[in-house]
């Protein structure tokens, strides 16, 4: 027997919408638009949110641009939004926001002041 989802009303979702998901928002579906310096940098997010979804087996709509990404999630089984939506987008909001060079490791980060490699425009 197939497990039953919880889903979640837009008022419980929008008060999980903090911290690293702050720049998420719901409109029946849990979104997040990710701009992008062209489109180098939005096939980069784009496959990078696939790998994701694959190995989640839980995949998003996404709405691809020259220069933005937007990822619906939407539990389609449960039709709402589940903790498999939430759980999914801060995966993504982890990979593709994530900055090396702000965390004063080893690892510098894509470099920011030449636009020939910018391709993500962080939102912190």
């Amino acid at each position: 027997m197939a497990q039953v989802e919880k889903v979640y009303t837009e008022d419980e979702v929008k008060q999980r919408l903090t911290g690293p998901l702050r720049h998420w928002y719901v409109d029946g579906w849990l979104q997040r638009k990710f701009q992008t310096e062209g489109w180098k940098g939005t096939l980069m997010v784009v496959n990078a949110i696939g790998h994701l979804a694959e190995a989640a087996w839980h995949h998003p709509d996404l709405t691809v641009s020259y220069s933005f990404v937007i990822v619906k999630l939407m539990t389609h089984s449960a039709k709402g939004i589940s903790d498999k939506d939430l759980a999914l987008a801060a995966r993504i909001e982890d990979v593709v926001s994530w900055q090396p060079g702000k965390e004063n490791g080893p690892l510098d980060g894509t470099p920011s002041d030449d636009e020939r490699f910018r391709y993500v425009k962080y939102d912190d």
